[in-house]
């Protein structure tokens, strides 16, 4: 997942085995940010992607478009790995 979508997570109200899923996560640089590689099943995956939602923008909030095409690279990844083959 994106550095920016992790950092968005660990400051939202998760559960115990999320907050797990992103504390075990190894932290890999690119670029300017970094990536975090996280093990976890597609529920919990999918759960994350709804909890950052806000980074897509809500009514009354102001969008950052780095944060917006870092969930939209998240959707994308879980989309695709929890795609039925």
């Amino acid at each position: 997942m994106p550095g920016r979508v992790a950092d968005f997570l660990r400051a939202a109200q998760l559960d115990d085995a999320e907050r797990a899923v992103l504390d075990q996560g190894v932290t890999v640089r690119r670029g300017q940010g970094y990536t975090l590689r996280v093990t976890a099943v597609p529920a919990v995956h999918r759960r994350l992607l709804d909890l950052c939602q806000p980074l897509d923008g809500t009514p009354g909030t102001a969008v950052i478009p780095a944060q917006r095409k870092a969930r939209r690279e998240y959707a994308n990844r879980v989309t695709a790995f929890c795609a039925p083959t």
